[in-house]
């Protein structure tokens, strides 16, 4: 295992290339399957997850190539319908491949999702789409079969309790693209990365009407063809380093980052006087307007409004702001892991409900923290960039599930981080 140290106090400053969608690249490498042919996706993040997704691929009998760091090429031709548990429960989004072998081969075997920290996300949603297709399931020793033999297009409501399904929407058009008929997809998911996923199967020869929008229209086809396509930016690093910029009042360019996919994030972070700048379609500068920063007030919700991915981050932040902060989680009402890690650190958060109350300027000091998962990853290491002293940052393979060479950006923008390993942690914290 490994850990990041981290000083504090230098403010960011210089440019940050961004990665492409970890969110985007997974459902894409499934779609892959909906076709015999080869497809190739470039600008793809180099993390573990999508190497987990890559290892499914080949045990599925799908012939994966790495031509670089950025670049894949998958040949498809010929896969098998089971997925295997042992790689499966490794990621949760390993259940967009549902959509992709039953709109193929017209079965899938997967096996259930296990549980997760930031709270519950069920499929239950995901198999009510399939059903509304045509399709018959069953539960079985943990396992999801799904029998696609008459799959066909129909209507389907995908609203959900927490709002509409991402990757539900994603296995809904990855299963309708091949199903005869017309499928009409309503209260569908319409994050960023739904219209990328919806663009790459239109060059395979999908036909979708309402990308964009929570109507989706699909007129099934007969088969794909293979593609070349282009991952999108990560809209979640990008934010991420924004926050990182204004915790640690420095200021950043970001290349490869696009102001027309962070949604509400932006007006939050303007409100609360961070600077954010659109230099052009794929450039904008971060920084702050005011001498200090004001108090945030957020609520997540489905895209376009605040992302639940940037909740911990943002709490973060919000220990340096003046004020009182009020962040409430309505997607995943429980991912507040991250809270007792940051008043480790001195920060002043009281829990009320599904809201964090934060109440700013607090002084951060570098202690040995943990990290629960992905967001609160990157939340426990901004904090660290603006506390005083060391910070220890343990349990950061679940950085690496979703964030491209974290270290080696940060250091390029004048970060004190490094990389080391867990044997090297001081003694003092061994009881921790």
């Amino acid at each position: 295992m490994e850990v990041f140290r981290i000083c504090g106090g230098p403010p960011l400053k210089g440019t940050v290339n961004i990665s492409g969608s970890k969110n985007a690249a997974l459902p894409e490498f499934a779609a892959t399957l909906l076709s015999p042919e080869t497809s190739t996706l470039k600008n793809v993040p180099d993390l573990s997850d999508v190497q987990f997704m890559a290892e499914i691929l080949s045990e599925l009998g799908a012939q994966v190539e790495r031509i670089d760091r950025t670049t894949w090429k998958i040949n498809p031709r010929n896969i098998a319908h089971r997925a295997p548990y042992e790689l499966v429960r490794k990621m949760r989004a390993s259940i967009c491949l549902l959509g992709p072998l039953v709109g193929r081969l017209r079965m899938a075997e997967i096996p259930m999702p296990g549980g997760c920290v930031i709270g519950q996300r069920p499929i239950d949603l995901h198999i009510k789409a399939l059903e509304c297709l045509g399709a018959t399931i069953e539960l079985e020793k943990g396992i999801v079969k799904v029998n696609g033999q008459n799959l066909k297009g129909s209507k389907i409501f995908l609203g959900g309790r927490h709002g509409s399904t991402v990757t539900g929407t994603t296995n809904a058009i990855m299963a309708a693209v091949l199903a005869p008929g017309i499928t009409k997809i309503e209260s569908s998911a319409c994050e960023p990365e739904i219209i990328d996923l919806c663009k790459m199967l239109i060059k395979m020869g999908a036909k979708i009407n309402g990308t964009g929008s929570h109507i989706l229209e699909i007129e099934g086809v007969s088969k794909l063809n293979g593609c070349t396509h282009e991952v999108m930016p990560d809209r979640i690093e990008a934010a991420t380093y924004a926050i990182a910029a204004a915790i640690t009042e420095g200021e950043i360019i970001l290349n490869n980052a696009r102001a027309e996919h962070l949604g509400s994030f932006i007006n939050v972070m303007q409100e609360s006087g961070v600077m954010i700048e659109a230099l052009s379609s794929n450039q904008m500068r971060v920084g702050l307007n005011e001498s200090e920063l004001n108090s945030l007030e957020i609520i997540t919700l489905p895209y376009p409004g605040f992302p639940t991915d940037l909740q911990a981050q943002s709490c973060a932040l919000a220990c340096k702001a003046k004020g009182i902060s009020i962040l409430t989680e309505r997607v995943y009402p429980s991912r507040f892991m991250h809270v007792p890690e940051l008043m480790r650190m001195g920060a002043d958060i009281a829990m009320e409900g599904s809201s964090s109350v934060v109440k700013g300027k607090s002084k951060l000091t570098g202690a040995p923290v943990m990290a629960s998962d992905l967001r609160a990853s990157a939340a426990l290491i901004l904090a660290g960039l603006a506390a005083e002293g060391e910070t220890w940052v343990q349990r950061i393979y679940h950085l690496d599930r979703g964030y491209d060479a974290f270290e080696k950006k940060l250091q390029a923008l004048g970060g004190i981080v490094e990389r080391i390993p867990e044997s090297k942690l001081p003694k003092s914290f061994s009881t921790f």
